[in-house]
């Protein structure tokens, strides 16, 4: 799906700077800013590396600014920036057209003298960007000066200029060293042919408007060594490459040949090949990184998540399963085993990988469904039957017997999750010590994840040849689903408590319960199953995911924006969450059959628009629960892209393995 931009936007400084790239490396790296490479996030930068695959993410280049100069009168500056009080937006005037396809191309014309196509490509699992020029037209031979913009800082901090960078440098054949903190890896840049003129300078007060949007530090000072010089005509072709290794040896263009081949790759294994699955292909194909030797892992979102355990199992099969990235989801699968814990995986792998956080009710629930999704994909019994039954089992004792955050089965078969203080479901925002959706108690997904949990052990004991535990796993989820449905089934009203505990039966119409609708096995009568999907579309449904709470709530708040308290709250409190379109169009395939291909179809449409609008080529994390439904949160989310895609493939095209 070729996604094209022309004058219209490109040329507008509001309008371009609303749509964002993104270049992933698989290791947690990548290159990423606007269309018109305006940074407008601290998390922007040409060359973002993880220094501890996947985390441990430094900003080392912020940019790279390019400026064409045929002589002392025609020079064309094509950069773009925000400062105090001033937009420096003279690019945009040479900007004449973007277009994403395998990888962003970005098109400058100047005048009737120069026509000039830049391409920024990151390279799989290597810290390693190649940025293209290639001359289509030059009516005389010019100098392209390139100057990188240093922030060697942590990614989720911003620079300030400072007497303790390292100012010095090393420049032969057209590679530049630098290493400006001790601390920070060192960046190597190359360009074949070039000269280098050293002029070491801060330059202050870059403003980032997404950050001051989001109420965070938004000015930035960026550090220059110097530009690069190249003579070029028409015809001619250079790349910059930057990496953490010397570069100067590199086949650049067969290196963008293979990482090409690589991408086009993906859609072999598609069950079905349009450009809405090849575009959300290549988007699930970013989440995929490296976590330590031999093992993957799935990043929540970029640009600012880590790999979290809840959404990497509700990603799996979307990201890996769809597209027959078997070894990779196998991979996946085992680096969490390997973490369990008290019969828990991890919820969170924090950024400078410091011991996992285990404050999860779910994510251990749903590595269980995406075990079984693996299953059903493969056939590979062996690996749950053999490698991993035993720590399976244990994991049900746990929590049955209780663990962490006092997850445990009370005496009516159904889990009980909570500790005050803490956050345990997805609905998770915290706001210093005040846990915004705390639901301590039984939470109605939680309990519909609980039972598919034991049906899918009573699945594999029986895969197994084990027919006690088979036997065991069936009696023990009859008695869930009997207390489940005299439980959560609100009395005349047609749909679910969204959580119970000793002390409040909580009536807030909330998507949670749709996830009990959606799950491989069904918990509910298909009579309430109906009301509760209609319910659900009647409160819940936008054009772009379901709200989190009903628009009447006295809670509820329909703009996501502003501070972080005020973000935080919002975040579960009304926001639109684009995933749990994943469960809504399952639930409806599921309980209406074909009188639903219309309404889904035309939610399909509403997301294939969206994939133009904001991270372009990916869906976002959330949206305004009120319209116009902005897109908000990360530009690309894991299990945005991978429920839709899953849903699509699996229930509105009915194409399962």
């Amino acid at each position: 799906m070729e996604i094209l931009f022309e004058k219209n936007i490109t040329q507008s400084f509001e309008k371009a700077t609303t749509k964002e790239w993104i270049e992933t490396n698989g290791l947690g790296g990548w290159a990423s800013s606007t269309i018109c490479c305006a940074n407008t996030r601290g998390y922007h930068g040409m060359f973002v590396v993880a220094t501890h695959p996947p985390v441990g993410r430094m900003v080392l280049v912020s940019k790279v600014e390019e400026k064409i100069v045929i002589d002392k009168k025609h020079q064309y500056d094509l950069s773009v920036n925000q400062f105090p009080n001033t937009i420096c937006d003279q690019g945009l005037k040479y900007f004449s057209k973007f277009k994403k396809n395998i990888f962003p191309e970005f098109h400058y014309n100047i005048g009737e003298h120069i026509e000039l196509v830049k391409t920024i490509v990151a390279i799989h699992e290597q810290n390693l960007v190649l940025i293209t020029y290639e001359v289509k037209k030059a009516t005389r031979e010019f100098n392209f000066e390139l100057q990188p913009f240093i922030a060697a800082r942590d990614y989720h901090g911003l620079s300030k200029a400072n007497s303790f960078i390292n100012t010095s440098v090393v420049f032969g054949k057209g590679m530049l060293r630098l290493h400006p903190y001790e601390g920070v890896p060192p960046i190597y840049l190359h360009i074949k042919g070039s000269s280098f003129k050293y002029k070491p300078e801060w330059y202050l007060n870059f403003e980032y408007k997404e950050e001051q949007y989001r109420g965070l530090p938004f000015a930035e000072d960026l550090f220059s060594y110097g530009n690069f010089i190249v003579k070029l005509k028409e015809g001619s072709k250079i790349t910059l490459a930057i990496s953490t290794e010397k570069c100067n040896k590199l086949d650049t263009d067969a290196l963008i040949q293979s990482e090409y081949n690589r991408r086009i790759t993906l859609f072999e294994a598609l069950p079905v090949k349009n450009d809405f699955t090849q575009t959300l292909a290549l988007a699930a194909d970013q989440f995929v990184v490296k976590r330590g030797d031999n093992l993957k892992t799935i990043l929540a979102g970029y640009h600012w998540f880590s790999d979290w355990g809840r959404d990497t199992m509700i990603a799996l099969p979307g990201i890996c399963l769809i597209n027959k990235k078997y070894d990779d989801a196998k991979k996946i699968l085992r680096a969490f085993a390997g973490y369990m814990h008290k019969g828990i995986i991890p919820n969170r792998f924090p950024d400078h990988g410091q011991t996992p956080e285990y404050n999860t009710a779910d994510a251990t629930l749903w590595f269980f469904v995406a075990l079984k999704k693996y299953v059903d994909y493969t056939h590979d019994e062996d690996f749950v039957t053999n490698e991993l039954y035993s720590l399976l089992t244990e994991s049900i004792c746990w929590h049955e017997t209780g663990t962490h955050y006092d997850i445990h089965v009370e005496s009516d078969s159904l889990l009980f999750a909570g500790e005050y203080g803490v956050q345990l479901t997805w609905m998770d925002a915290k706001i210093g010590n005040w846990v915004v959706t705390p639901r301590m108690g039984k939470p109605v997904e939680i309990n519909a994840l609980w039972y598919n949990a034991l049906m899918i052990m009573a699945e594999f004991a029986r895969r197994k040849g084990n027919a006690h535990d088979n036997i065991l796993y069936l009696d023990k989820a009859e008695k869930v689903k009997k207390s489940f449905q005299e439980t959560f089934i609100i009395p005349g009203k047609g749909y679910l408590y969204d959580y119970v505990n000793i002390y409040e039966r909580n009536e807030d119409i909330r998507p949670n319960q749709l996830i009990a609708l959606s799950l491989p096995y069904e918990i509910l009568d298909r009579d309430i199953s109906l009301s509760v999907l209609k319910i659900v579309e009647e409160h819940l449904l936008t054009p772009y995911g379901l709200r989190s709470l009903n628009p009447d709530h006295y809670r509820y708040e329909g703009h996501y924006g502003g501070t972080p308290w005020s973000r935080d709250g919002a975040y579960h409190q009304g926001t639109v969450w684009a995933w749990l379109l994943g469960p809504y169009i399952t639930a409806k395939m599921r309980l209406q059959g074909d009188a639903a291909q219309d309404d889904v179809e035309r939610i399909l449409q509403n997301i294939n628009y969206h994939i133009t609008d904001a991270g372009i080529g990916t869906i976002s994390e959330i949206f305004d629960g009120d319209k116009p439904h902005y897109p908000k949160g990360c530009i690309a989310q894991a299990w945005s892209v991978a429920e839709i895609l899953r849903a699509y493939v699996e229930d509105f095209l009915k194409i399962k393995n």
